[in-house]
């Protein structure tokens, strides 16, 4: 399918991203997507992307700043930097040509899936947002890792260093669940000549604690909420949770699926095919 590279400003630096043009005529919907944390738009979000324009939703796919293709300094994860360049990103695809800007949804993965809704909350034009295998509240939902290894994790935010993204359990690394390493990188093998870099600054963690789970309940907009039953690195008790308490969630579970088992093969079909069906029904004919 044929897209196009653009790039959009947030603050000072540009976010790279790709439009995956709608099928059909006439001003289409549009869904903003990307991952959260270190993830990139190389990492297996393009077939998402192309199955909802094939199905006439235009797909705006971006790299947050630092990560990927974007601008800014390199491997700087911070949750409001990243809120910032979803607004930046929203507001972007709203300006495009042949994009109804009442039709905007929000999309994302692990990280990005409580941005999604983030961004969502934040923006009551937003008409619809999909949280994918959701960290909706940090830390409930992380693997708990041994105190040695959460200690040395503390010990590198409190002195300003970076950690791997993903680690093996017994590495201090932001994610280091049974499997969370081996599942990642099968995701960005997968992908498009992906630029993930296994680096992500860790001082974010002694700040205020990563919640979006907060917006769930007074959130104006649809929302899907896809949860892995079998999710090892975001635990989907919250998740769950959230979504029975938002006043329009949507709560989609998938027996024996793990956080990174959604990106290929027979779970991804069945996420994107839920998924289609909700924007039909959120988005289409608005």
């Amino acid at each position: 399918m044929d897209r196009e590279d653009l790039e959009f400003r947030s603050g000072r630096e540009k976010c790279a991203a790709w439009l995956y043009p709608a099928a059909g005529d006439g001003p289409a919907p549009v869904v903003v997507m990307a991952h959260g944390l270190s993830g990139t738009r190389r990492d297996r979000l393009g077939p998402f992307a192309e199955r909802f324009a094939a199905a006439g939703f235009a797909a705006l796919v971006f790299d947050h700043r630092g990560f990927g293709e974007s601008g800014g300094e390199p491997d700087l994860f911070e949750p409001q930097r990243q809120l910032e360049d979803w607004r930046a990103a929203i507001a972007f695809a709203r300006s495009l040509p042949g994009i109804d800007p009442a039709r905007v949804a929000t999309f994302g993965s692990s990280m990005g899936g409580g941005n999604a809704l983030a961004a969502a909350a934040g923006d009551p034009r937003v008409a619809a947002a999909i949280s994918q295998v959701p960290f909706l509240d940090l830390p409930r939902q992380a693997h708990r890792a041994s105190p040695r290894v959460s200690a040395a994790v503390m010990l590198a935010a409190a002195r300003g260093r970076h950690l791997p993204a993903v680690g093996q359990p017994d590495e201090p690394a932001l994610i280091n669940a049974p499997g969370g390493e081996e599942g990642w990188r099968a995701v960005v093998a997968g992908g498009e000549d992906s630029r993930w870099r296994n680096r992500v600054s860790s001082r974010w963690l002694l700040g205020r604690p990563y919640r979006p789970v907060r917006h769930a309940a007074s959130l104006h907009c649809p929302w899907l909420v896809c949860v892995g039953e079998a999710d090892r690195v975001a635990k989907p008790g919250p998740a769950i949770a959230a979504a029975r308490r938002a006043p329009h969630g949507e709560l989609r579970t998938y027996p024996g699926v793990d956080h990174f088992d959604v990106y290929d093969g027979p779970e991804h079909e069945a996420l994107v095919a839920d998924q289609l069906a909700f924007l039909r029904r959120t988005l289409s004919g608005r």
